[in-house]
């Protein structure tokens, strides 16, 4: 089996000014380019690569704003939602993030989908989900692949479902004592993150599938798997 993987952060509808978006995608972009070179520089993504490679953009908070403002960004009521590649052939990625809906109930997310499985070590995926958490300051994060995650979840919902990496607000309350091999870890003063194994979680791997479902049994008693929003 084949497995994609996503690194994702998300958090309920939250309307901010559009320099702050700006100043929020500025402080992802600067985290991952720290974290690996291809992450370093972007284009708008457009509907052919020679049209992307066209329109390479500086990731800094003012260049952002001015591109927020186009028309096709605007999604109406506040809301953006903006989508960037790499630029790269051999270490693709594309970043994408929506963000201020004005409903409560609405989920804005900040998503990274890299193409090369060089990009998915443990280091580097657990750094890319931190910069999305310094970044949006979201409700729950997770690194998992689109196998995995239609595994465990008929709906989807986001906060409900544990991936190969998880984060845990500090809002969702404290992460219990969990077993090896798992890795916990505080991110900043904003949260906690939950690693199930140091290598690449795998869906061909029985042990990692059963670890899984015993780390999300211990989670979900904790009350930390609720669905995004949830009181």
């Amino acid at each position: 089996m084949t497995e994609t993987y996503y690194a994702g952060a998300y958090w309920p509808g939250r309307p901010e000014p559009l320099e702050t978006y700006a100043r929020r995608a500025e402080a992802l972009f600067q985290r991952l380019a720290s974290t690996d070179p291809s992450l370093a520089t972007w284009y708008e993504q457009a509907r052919s690569r020679e049209s992307a490679l066209n329109s390479r953009f500086s990731p800094d908070a003012l260049s952002l704003q001015q591109l927020l403002t186009k028309a096709k960004y605007q999604i109406g009521d506040g809301e953006i939602s903006f989508a960037a590649w790499n630029g790269s052939p051999d270490d693709s990625s594309v970043v994408n993030f929506s963000c201020g809906s004005p409903v409560p109930a609405a989920v804005d997310l900040c998503v990274w989908t890299p193409a090369a499985r060089g990009l998915l070590s443990a280091q580097r995926a657990s750094q890319v989900l931190k910069a999305m958490v310094g970044a949006w300051e979201p409700e729950w994060g997770v690194v998992i692949s689109d196998e995995h995650r239609d595994s465990v979840t008929e709906s989807g919902d986001v906060g409900t479902f544990i991936g190969w990496m998880t984060y845990f607000s500090r809002e969702r309350g404290p992460v219990p004592p969990l077993p090896g091999p798992v890795r916990v870890e505080p991110v900043e003063d904003q949260g906690t993150l939950v690693i199930l194994t140091p290598e690449r979680f795998t869906l061909s791997r029985p042990e990692h599938v059963a670890l899984a479902e015993e780390v999300r049994d211990q989670l979900q008693r904790a009350g930390l798997l609720e669905p995004l929003g949830a009181p």
